[in-house]
């Protein structure tokens, strides 16, 4: 089958020649006539399966026919994340060079003047984050009263974030006679009662997900405690393999921790998470890719849609909760040919998730030993410090706190700051025995005040 066989414009079908597309994928030759049809559709369908033409393309088609009027759109788009939402702007952008269709793109970080004139003007396609709108809606900046087409995407993760109540209001404003799209990566019955809710009786469409992983990615688990995993990362970030990382949390508290820990330790490491409007989110990410960073700390939902080449490592810091999550994650490693590298730590609590994560990855995940990650870079320590040696530099000692395995270079702030309190440091070491002055210091884990931590001695 070939787009041609799909029905769909001319003008479409030019555009997608242009980009090289010849053949529909899975999701797009069963929703595409669905959405010609005018029929309400649920897809299941994950991230990077195409679904987004699957509804962008048909759209572009059945909004060419009509005209928009100041501040009503005639289709609304709703995203969770800022990324995706500019994702879809960009295939309309893509796909609808030669329609003649005005959209705009309603998310953080953006001033509400520049979003009130493209509204004033009228637009045929709004895509939009749900508080966003929410909060252009109680200005009295945009009505809903005649759209036509509403798409609702990412389900499930407008319920992770806990969206639909917001989603809930936006459709409560929407003309019943409408035509409503829902995708969702998952099926659970919470997004099977919003799909009665919000849909007319509708097709629906599955798309397997990814049942592989790309012969290319490594994979790797490592059994360990809560405690050890912030060590751990740092000893295998500290291998000289890492060009970069992406590092993957659960919690968005997690994130922050973790990102806290590498910059106390030395690392040039930035994250993304929720609350970052939306200059700190492309900042970061510039950063990133110019790698003035070179560790991501991340969550699933921030990190949903990143595409970055050349990516060595991908850290799952905790095991994803959804199988699926993980083939997302570790598929931003090993693209193009390039041989990349997935770790997972594993707690014992986190295990049932683990088996979950083996089975769809065909059992294709091996175990490192805690102690191998510690030997290896023991070994690596050693040939950098014979190197310095080489060319005449001392090699320091370790730091209170930490092992000698763990000790790792200090950003120039902690430096100054440890040399500040040098004079108190210097006393406390004198009432220390000679066999206390490597203990760790009780009740700080691997996360020392700069001020606890003794002086270098060169």
């Amino acid at each position: 089958m070939t787009f041609k066989d799909l029905e769909l414009s001319e003008e479409l079908l030019r555009a997608l020649t242009e980009r090289d597309y010849k053949q529909p994928t899975p999701i797009q030759k069963q929703a595409i006539p669905y959405v010609l049809m005018n029929r309400d559709l649920l897809g299941c369908a994950q991230t990077g399966t195409g679904k987004t033409a699957s509804f962008v393309l048909p759209m572009l088609d059945i909004l060419e026919q009509g005209r928009a009027r100041m501040r009503m759109p005639r289709s609304l788009i709703l995203e969770p994340t800022r990324e995706l939402a500019a994702q879809v702007a960009e295939n309309f952008d893509l796909y609808g060079k030669y329609h003649n269709l005005t959209k705009a793109l309603l998310i953080g970080g953006v001033t509400f003047n520049e979003q009130d004139k493209l509204l004033d003007r009228g637009v045929d396609v709004l895509i939009a984050t749900p508080g966003r709108l929410m909060d252009h809606f109680e200005r009295g900046n945009v009505l809903l009263n005649d759209v036509k087409i509403l798409v609702i995407d990412e389900a499930d993760r407008m319920l992770d974030m806990g969206f639909i109540p917001d989603v809930d209001k936006i459709v409560s404003k929407i003309p019943p006679m409408r035509q409503t799209l829902m995708f969702s990566a998952t099926m659970p019955k919470e997004i099977k009662k919003l799909a009665d809710r919000f849909l007319s009786n509708p097709k629906e469409v599955t798309v397997s997900p990814p049942s592989a992983t790309a012969d290319t990615v490594t994979q790797q688990f490592v059994k360990l405690s809560t405690r050890q995993k912030r060590s751990a990362l740092r000893r295998i970030l500290g291998d000289d393999s890492v060009r970069n990382a992406l590092i993957f949390c659960n919690r968005k508290r997690d994130v922050s921790e973790v990102l806290q820990t590498l910059e106390r330790h030395g690392f040039q490491a930035g994250s993304l998470h929720g609350d970052m409007d939306q200059f700190s989110r492309t900042a970061t990410l510039e950063k990133f890719k110019k790698d003035e960073i070179k560790y991501l700390v991340c969550s699933d939902v921030a990190a949903r849609g990143l595409d970055i080449e050349a990516m060595s490592h991908v850290i799952n810091f905790d095991v994803p909760t959804h199988a699926e999550d993980y083939v997302h994650r570790i598929g931003r490693t090993g693209r193009a040919g390039r041989q990349g590298h997935a770790i997972t730590f594993v707690t014992s609590e986190e295990r049932k998730y683990l088996d979950a994560v083996q089975d769809l990855a065909k059992g294709s995940i091996s175990e490192i030993k805690l102690d191998t990650i510690q030997r290896k870079e023991i070994e690596s320590k050693e040939e950098k410090s014979h190197q310095a040696h080489r060319r005449g530099h001392v090699r320091s000692k370790p730091e209170a706190g930490e092992t000698r395995s763990e000790k790792t270079n200090l950003p120039p702030a902690e430096a100054k700051l440890i040399q500040s309190n040098q004079g108190a440091i210097k006393k406390s070491e004198q009432k220390m025995s000679h066999q206390q002055s490597h203990e760790e210091v009780v009740g700080f884990g691997d996360d020392i005040p700069a001020f606890l931590i003794p002086a270098k001695k060169v």
